[in-house]
């Protein structure tokens, strides 16, 4: 199981698939949804508004011209009748007009156009509607504007010679009709969208749960929890998804739990035979002066093989309580520079500088003292054989001197070639010695140690990084914080 220990940020994964081009400003899928919902609510607003609005306005237009032709053939016969009862003129056809209510005629009789209202006369009338009506004797009607006004113009020829009777009726009825309905539309149409955007928030929000569901239990998985798995549904297409998170899972736990076994096994049947070697090396090295000179270097050789062996095993069967979960941690509260100064004495490298600032001589740490002094320990033994021999390490508190304490750092400097930052993050894995170990001074060691560093500080509440010496100086700065407090007077 990999542990990211960077502190700036983690390294991307490797083997990760795409689930999309990388962009700047990525619209997520809840966006996405609520996009559509709301595009395809507004295009299906538009098309019905313009279809309805079409339709209306035929209906309304249609309906005006059938009231204006019915009106005017009525009021035409009326015309006839007076123009019988008084051929003279026909005036007394329109003051008959009047009396009924009619608004706009006008009358062509014995060659002289007499208009019932000013301004409606024969000016306004389309010389093609005069000579359709008057000439051929065909009833007509046209649309015309009288003073920015739109006006149907009805046309009827009479059965009394030489007379025709025209009448104007206004248009602004249907406009005012066909504004109402063009209001109520756009109206319509911004609550249909205004109703796509809920349901598309909501649907969003619906669709992406699982995928929310299933992002919670891989962190849960990566986290170490290895038998979350999720939910069974009924749903053909998120089935599909959940089975096979599940089978993955599963795949997973088992590949982890059939290496942690094996290491644990390996680490337990190595320590009979390690115990039996180490035994009849230190017998050997209890006569040692009994041997030749080059057989005295050999056992030399011999021994401290056998010491980073039993080193390699130990750190084995620790990496294997981690994955079984089987550490169990003896908290107690600790005074973080008193048992760093211990802790370093009881190291490889005891006489190791060790710089505290004030304030964090009187810091508290709680945790377990065994396994954070191995963790001083290893990074001091990392120092050793990778970073030049002299490491010195720092205790400061993370925290203003306005503000109350609640974190100490504890670094560990060492004279080396450092760490690319490229690498910052692998080092922190098991085994990891390819391009990091190769380019530092030696070798030796496993590459567990930094490994178990990453994890004990992990399960302190700490993190611990990697970064340039501050002083500008060649070499690595390992930094572990931890959460602390200060320690009453």
């Amino acid at each position: 199981m990999t542990s990211s220990a960077t502190d700036p940020e983690a390294l991307d994964g490797f083997g990760a698939v795409s689930l999309g081009e990388p962009t700047k400003r990525a619209w997520g899928l809840r966006r996405r949804i609520m996009l559509i919902f709301t595009m395809g609510a507004l295009m299906l607003s538009l098309f019905l508004a313009f279809i309805t609005y079409g339709f209306t306005r035929t209906s309304v237009v249609q309906q005006r011209d059938n009231d204006a032709r019915a009106a005017a053939r009525r009021n035409a016969s009326i015309v006839v009748e007076a123009l019988r009862g008084s051929p003279a003129t026909a005036q007394p056809a329109m003051t008959r007009l009047e009396d009924l209510g009619v608004q706009r005629p006008l009358v062509w009789y014995n060659e002289l156009w007499t208009p019932g209202r000013a301004g409606y006369d024969q000016n306004q009338l389309p010389q093609a509607l005069v000579d359709r009506v008057i000439a051929d004797g065909v009833a007509s009607r046209m649309i015309v504007n009288v003073e920015n006004e739109p006006n149907i113009v009805v046309g009827y020829q009479l059965a009394t010679s030489d007379a025709a009777y025209f009448e104007f009726f206004s248009l602004d009825e249907v406009d005012n009709t066909l504004q109402s309905v063009r209001l109520s539309l756009v109206l319509g149409g911004m609550i249909t969208t205004a109703l796509a955007v809920l349901a598309g928030s909501f649907a969003a929000r619906r669709a992406v749960r699982p995928v929310g569901v299933a992002a919670q239990a891989a962190k849960a998985i990566a986290g170490g929890r290895l038998d979350t798995r999720l939910e069974p549904t009924e749903d053909p297409d998120l089935s599909v998804l959940a089975n096979s998170f599940n089978d993955m899972a599963t795949a997973l736990q088992s590949r982890i739990e059939r290496d942690a076994r094996f290491a644990s096994d390996v680490s337990h049947e190595l320590r009979s035979p390690l115990m039996t070697l180490s035994a009849s090396v230190e017998v050997m090295d209890a006569r040692r002066d009994e041997m030749p000179e080059r057989a005295q270097a050999a056992l030399d050789l011999l021994k401290g093989d056998v010491v980073r062996f039993q080193g390699l095993v130990e750190d084995l069967l620790e990496i294997s309580r981690f994955d079984a979960g089987a550490v169990r941690l003896h908290m107690e509260e600790l005074i973080a520079a008193e048992f760093v100064r211990q802790a370093v004495g009881v190291s490889s490298m005891p006489q190791t500088p060790i710089v505290v600032s004030p304030r964090a001589e009187m810091v508290l740490i709680n945790g377990d003292r065994r396994r954070l002094a191995r963790v001083v320990a290893n990074l001091i033994d990392n120092a050793r054989l990778h970073g030049g021999g002299s490491p010195e390490i720092s205790i400061t508190e993370v925290d203003p001197p306005d503000q109350p304490v609640s974190a100490i750092r504890i670094a560990v400097e060492d004279h080396g070639t450092g760490v690319p930052e490229s690498e910052r993050g692998l080092i922190f894995e098991r085994f990891a010695r390819g391009g990091v170990a190769g380019r530092r001074a030696s070798s030796d060691g496993a590459g567990l140690g930094l490994a178990l560093v990453d994890e004990h500080v992990r399960m302190h509440g700490g993190r611990v990084w990697i970064e340039d010496r501050l002083d500008g100086e060649p070499g690595a700065r390992f930094v572990i914080e931890l959460p602390a407090e200060e320690l009453d007077e």
